[in-house]
């Protein structure tokens, strides 16, 4: 189901992803609990209201994500934390101390 552009990102900025500013697209940075920029990233276009399901996909898989749980983290049944443990679960990230 394609869901509004703005509400994706908007949520995405909610669980620790940052935008720089300028370019061709909306790109997101995951930045950890700490602070510190990670490599896990995903982008949306410019000028899109709706992002598809192919699309979707795609960013699910940028962000290491399936899906479901892709849909989970925008939906916010799944946390910052709970995306972070993903993460170091999946050796993307080391633990980290607050």
């Amino acid at each position: 189901m394609p869901r509004k552009q703005v509400d994706v990102e908007k949520s995405l900025e909610a669980k620790g992803f940052q935008r720089p500013r300028g370019g061709d697209h909306n790109y997101f940075h995951y930045h950890s609990v700490v602070g510190k920029k990670t490599a896990v990233f995903t982008k949306t276009s410019h000028g899109a209201r709706e992002i598809d399901d192919g699309l979707l996909a795609r960013m699910a898989r940028q962000c290491k994500l399936t899906r479901a749980d892709f849909d989970r983290l925008i939906d916010c049944p799944l946390d910052r934390n709970s995306y972070e443990s993903k993460l170091v679960e999946q050796g993307l990230l080391e633990v980290q101390k607050v």
